[in-house]
């Protein structure tokens, strides 16, 4: 037998799957197509997680392109990050042109142009439905870890949450969040030390100031109401095809910590609201996360442990992820490791360092006689990868050097009046994009401490003459046992969510959402 028949009925074998698969692209051997035979991925694996990795130009977006399009025909919505602001062509039909039809003839599938339901996010001031999550969905594990603390300061995290709950002062934002603590540090010192010990206040301020840095990034737009329900990223249009939600993340590409902020509390909801699916024949959500070394490269290692965690798991709720960035080590090996599709394009070797990343790339894909893995990743073409993904049995499939198929959408991005026009028609942006600044822990706080001040210097010349016979009560028992106060707490704290670990009990109440599935401990 030849090579290629042999190569041929190799790659016959370990593509052909029961159950709904989408093509990736068409097979080549030695720099040839081989026309009709198809690299494809079966659905039901797509919540095992992928790489799609490459240097710049050589055809990672459009990939992530045509995997999201190919998902959202087959009736799975996606959530991609667009860093670089290129993906919002997808909602638009493509253009016919010769070298499409040409490629397409050579996979041996039929090209016809189609555009996507596209819904647009923001987390800053980038057009789209709001993006936003309040202090107490966070929880204070999962906050003290973004913040970057030590367990000591966590724990002072800890016992803030803890007394907001206890006196019904909801957390909505940072400044419901720095107001609370400069109390406690000051006014409520004699409180909150009688119930919790020693509070020091300069562990306090090392908080306060963490916080302040994390808002010099833009955190402040991103902690309040009316905060997001990752439902609405499960989505179906009225043809039955998945909706694409957009992140539009242009303006914070110098501003990691919120990008990681926002990923991982978002896994983190996702996580502790989606029900349990186990084996599933298509993913309930895959998400895309472009740049990806924004992610790790501010994560401390609690944060990267509770990523881990969370990678290792989504998988049984039906999530798919998928990391997007220019060389597979930006991600760290434990990840990696996780990741059943990889899709690899072309790497440069300028520097020494690069040619060692790229052997380290060549192992990570499966041994094949067909091909030099090492030196076959720095000449392949743009629009042409290595493929490598799971079958229906969750086993690797032969390494195939692929030539990608052409997206059936737009590959340009849309002009500012197109993206006017869908957000305009947006119900996710009439829902999340209305203002709404409750009163909340700060409101109650402030209003409350200069009533019960005025009381009390009211009630000092009153009895400046005669000792005292019985304490004054402290100013957060009377703000506690004030009606309207508490009223106001309760109204408010039912509607608040907690993140993945007050879920997990691990600091603060637990999250008032209806979960389902199993509650698991991680440490």
């Amino acid at each position: 037998m030849s090579k290629k028949d042999s190569f041929v009925t190799a790659i016959q074998a370990g593509y052909t799957f029961s159950g709904t698969n989408i093509v990736l692209g068409g097979a080549m051997l030695d720099a040839e197509a081989i026309p009709g035979l198809q690299i494809k991925v079966p659905l039901r694996t797509m919540n095992r997680h992928g790489l799609i990795a490459g240097a710049t130009g050589t055809g990672k977006t459009k990939s992530l392109q045509v995997i999201a399009e190919q998902l959202a025909a087959n009736g799975v919505p996606s959530l991609l990050m667009d860093i670089k602001g290129d993906l919002s062509g997808i909602a638009m039909p493509g253009t016919d042109n010769p070298k499409i039809t040409e490629r397409a003839g050579k996979i041996g599938i039929s090209w016809h142009g189609t555009g996507s339901t596209v819904e647009f996010l923001t987390l800053s001031g980038e057009k789209g439905a709001r993006l936003r999550a309040t202090i107490s969905e966070f929880g204070p594990v999962l906050f003290s870890r973004i913040l970057g603390l030590n367990d000591t300061q966590g724990g002072v995290v800890s016992v803030v949450f803890k007394y907001c709950d206890d006196r019904d002062l909801p957390l909505l934002d940072l400044k419901d969040f720095k107001k609370v603590l400069q109390f406690l540090g000051n006014e409520g010192k004699e409180e909150i030390e009688a119930e919790f010990g020693q509070f020091s206040s300069a562990t306090a301020g090392t908080i306060l100031r963490k916080v302040v840095e994390l808002e010099q990034q833009g955190a402040d737009t991103f902690f309040g109401e009316v905060s997001f329900d990752v439902h609405d990223l499960v989505r179906i249009d009225e043809n039955g095809r998945g909706v694409i939600s957009i992140v539009r993340l242009t303006d914070i590409q110098d501003r990691p910590k919120l990008f990681s902020t926002f990923m991982l509390q978002m896994l983190a909801e996702i996580y502790a609201s989606f029900p349990e699916k186990g084996d599933v024949e298509q993913p309930e959500l895959c998400i895309f996360i472009d740049e990806a070394h924004l992610v790790f490269q501010e994560a401390s290692p609690a944060l990267m442990q509770q990523l881990e965690s969370i990678i290792k798991l989504v998988r049984s709720k039906g999530v798919g992820i998928f990391f997007i960035t220019q060389n597979p080590v930006d991600i760290p090996d434990s990840i990696l490791a996780q990741l059943g599709l990889k899709l690899q394009h072309s790497l440069r070797a300028f520097t020494a360092k690069d040619r060692k990343a790229i052997k380290l790339a060549a192992e990570n894909y499966p041994i094949t006689e067909y091909y030099d893995t090492e030196d076959l990743l720095t000449n392949l073409g743009i629009g042409e990868a290595i493929v490598s993904v799971l079958n229906d049995k969750g086993i690797p499939t032969p390494l195939a050097h692929t030539l990608m198929r052409p997206p059936q959408s737009r590959m340009d991005i849309l002009t500012p009046t197109e993206i006017d026009n869908i957000i305009d028609r947006s119900a996710l942006a009439r829902k999340y994009n209305q203002e709404v600044d409750r009163e909340s822990a700060y409101e109650m706080l402030m209003e409350k401490i200069a009533e019960v001040q005025d009381m009390q210097v009211s009630r000092e010349q009153e009895a400046a003459p005669a000792k005292r016979q019985k304490a004054e009560p402290s100013v957060i028992e009377t703000i506690a046992k004030d009606p309207l106060a508490r009223q106001i707490g309760r109204t408010v704290a039912r509607e608040l969510t907690r993140g993945l670990l007050g879920v997990f009990g691990l600091g603060g109440a637990g999250r008032t959402r209806k979960k389902t599935g199993v509650v698991l401990n991680i440490n």
